[in-house]
């Protein structure tokens, strides 16, 4: 089975370094358990989402590997708890983060572990979807129809601001 797999860190770690070097550390760790790696983007620095002050770097990789996908989320979860377990609140800094985010066996959901492929919010983060562009363009998104490159594409474009409702005159709002 291929996975597409999200890398991403934030915090430097006292062995591995600066969090481009943590991201190579993790993919070379993941090729050791029971995985193979069939591609891998660049690495990007993005801004980060939440409380963190800090920039993430940011990677995707395509893996192969036997592993259902509650499997993998656990081994996955090992791998994070190696380099540094989290700390604080939901999208604070972390020295490593790893999502899966889509699958080769399509749409998948459980409640122990909790886990949704493709990722809930795949769609809406260019920091996820830019790199996954450039290694599987063509996966399409089970849910949408869109492969990866139409939904990156569909994300990088302007956002239309919303337009505030003129507010009404002073007698319009006056009762007689």
């Amino acid at each position: 089975m291929l996975y597409l797999i999200a890398l991403g860190s934030n915090q430097r770690h006292q062995r591995f370094g600066l969090p481009r070097a943590i991201l190579a550390a993790a993919l070379q760790r993941l090729a050791r358990a029971d995985m193979a790696i069939a591609g891998t983007s660049t690495t990007i620095t993005s801004r980060p989402v939440g409380p963190s002050q800090r920039s993430y770097a940011n990677a995707v990789a395509i893996m192969e590997t036997t592993l259902e996908p509650a499997e993998l989320l656990t081994k996955l979860k090992g791998i994070e708890a190696e380099f540094g377990q989290r700390r604080g609140q939901a999208w604070s800094r972390r020295v490593l983060d790893l999502d899966i985010l889509m699958w080769s066996g399509g749409a998948f959901a459980s409640a122990i572990p909790a886990l949704t492929i493709p990722h809930p919010l795949m769609r809406e983060r260019s920091f996820v979807l830019r790199p996954a562009a450039q290694i599987a363009g063509d996966w399409r998104d089970p849910l949408t129809g869109q492969t990866i490159a139409q939904l990156d594409a569909r994300n990088r474009r302007p956002k239309k601001r919303q337009e505030k409702a003129p507010k009404p005159l002073d007698h319009e709002t006056k009762r007689p």
